[in-house]
């Protein structure tokens, strides 16, 4: 993974946690309502293990997941990534929005990093050339 400054951790996981409050007071409210939660939940689902991959990676943990659902994971933020990044295409410049989703989006790239990162380094180790 490539190297982090502590402002940039500190950002990005105050960045998944925003993002997670968010996603849980949605589903709340989505509950009450008796709406569909299925894309929710699973969203919910993934920022919570990408945010404790980084933290993993971060600290020097073990993660109590296989690469299945890593690689799940990685598809549904990498999802994710994507209409964030077209919702900040069209935010004002300069604007506190905008810097939300900055900070939302490298908080994603790293997790999805991460990911990409665990499942080479698994990878190579059960190689048998």
């Amino acid at each position: 993974m490539q190297p982090v400054t502590l402002k940039e951790q500190t950002e990005s996981i105050r960045s998944f946690k925003s993002t997670i409050r968010k996603c849980e007071t949605a589903l709340a409210q989505m509950n009450e309502k008796r709406s569909n939660t299925v894309l929710l939940e699973k969203r919910l689902n993934a920022l919570n293990i990408g945010l404790q991959m980084l933290e993993a990676v971060w600290h020097r943990k073990l993660l109590p997941y296989d690469q299945e659902k890593l690689a799940e994971v990685r598809e549904v933020l990498a999802g994710m990534l994507l209409s964030i990044e077209k919702a900040y295409a069209n935010q004002k410049e300069g604007s506190p929005q905008k810097t939300l989703l900055e900070r939302r989006i490298k908080s994603l790239e790293l997790a999805i990093q991460a990911i990409d990162d665990h499942a080479s380094k698994n990878f190579k180790s059960h190689d048998t050339f």
